[in-house]
């Protein structure tokens, strides 16, 4: 045995029970406003104001605070043991906040709400390789819709859409055309277009009764006229006569690895889009095999969220289970196989965890 190597280890074990524990609480964090009310103070509080401002119990926020500080996520900017002042950096409340453009810290809720929801039922299925179905999974979709306002709120309209084929994707969304979101959950996205583009019409599918339920309310809130959803399953669109040929765009945000007959959706796409048409697939960015992601910075954690989510999820009604992390040989193939002649894989400077899939008809 090697002691230097064991050592380094032990310490590496230490960090990663510490880490651990500090995103829980911070996920606490943000769900409470805590972070939220430091960033708007933008100055050094005691625990009490922080309390009073977050409508929180003083007791809980100082040993929060006592989390937040160790972990060097806040400062303390006063050493009086009596009234000790915390400081959250400007630096750090732009990922913390909800109202950070940068913020991250939406994600700090995924590993624990996977935890609650599906651990045991993950170390089950181990055993059986069965998977598990979408409902054990209640919250999962309200957590994708604000984890998609976060996302799409500065990034849909203003940088994604005009990056579409040199802008000529804008140009005829501005015309008018019609479009398809597959897999759109409770319909952030192609409300978002929807508002944007007037001239075009937009159809959101999703094989979630619930999602579509609630996409369809907001819908309703919103006055939108150019928009429908519908409950259907992607993998049997190949087989209805009343989609061919109907759409101008297709895009699947994150929704095709988590498909159990993700071909079958692809070769749904393919006969949905019209001549000329095009559809782009985002998912993660990664590579098809262990050894080719070691060095992706959020490699333990996409792995983590497909382990307990994905990959179950894709297993069910003997199904593929590509999971999050299927990558780009992969993902290449697949659209092959579907029929897209020439598909890319291009990289999105203002979203680099995810690759664009562009093919065209």
């Amino acid at each position: 045995m090697d002691p230097d190597k064991k050592d380094r280890f032990e310490k590496r074990f230490t960090d990663i029970l510490n880490y651990g524990a500090l995103n829980l609480a911070m996920a606490i964090g943000y769900k409470t406003g805590l972070f939220d009310v430091m960033a708007q103070e933008n100055r050094p509080l005691s625990r009490i104001e922080i309390a009073g401002l977050a409508n929180a119990d003083k007791r809980y926020v100082e040993e929060w605070l006592g989390i937040m500080a160790t972990g060097r996520v806040i400062e303390i900017v006063t050493e009086n043991p009596v009234c000790p002042l915390y400081f959250l950096p400007q630096e750090h409340a732009v990922f913390l906040s909800k109202k950070g453009r940068s913020s991250m810290a939406v994600y700090t809720q995924e590993i624990p709400m996977l935890t609650e929801i599906a651990l045991e039922a993950v170390v089950s299925d181990f055993s059986r390789g069965e998977g598990i179905p979408f409902s054990q999974y209640p919250r999962f979709q309200a957590f994708m819709t604000e984890l998609s306002n976060n996302k799409f709120r500065d990034g849909l309209v203003e940088k994604f859409i005009p990056d579409v084929v040199g802008g000529e994707l804008i140009n005829r969304l501005e015309s008018g055309i019609r479009v398809c979101d597959l897999g759109c959950g409770q319909g952030v996205a192609v409300r978002l277009l929807a508002k944007a583009f007037p001239e075009s019409t937009f159809i959101g599918i999703d094989n979630h009764e619930a999602a579509i339920h609630v996409a369809r309310e907001a819908l309703s809130d919103d006055q939108l006229k150019n928009v429908k959803f519908v409950c259907e399953d992607a993998a049997l669109i190949q087989d209805k006569e009343e989609y061919h040929r109907q759409f101008d765009y297709v895009f699947a945000f994150d929704a095709i690895h988590d498909q159990t007959r993700p071909l079958d959706a692809l070769k749904g796409v393919r006969h949905m889009m019209a001549p000329g048409g095009w559809f782009s697939m985002i998912d993660i960015d990664a590579q098809s095999d262990h050894e080719g992601n070691m060095g992706h910075p959020m490699g333990p954690f996409l792995y983590t969220v497909s382990l307990m989510h994905c990959l179950p999820v894709g297993l069910q009604d003997n199904g593929a289970g590509l999971g999050m992390m299927w990558g780009r040989t992969k993902a290449l193939e697949l659209l092959r196989q579907a029929g897209f002649k020439d598909p890319q894989a291009l990289e999105m400077a203002y979203d680099p965890f995810n690759v664009h899939y562009l093919c065209r008809t």
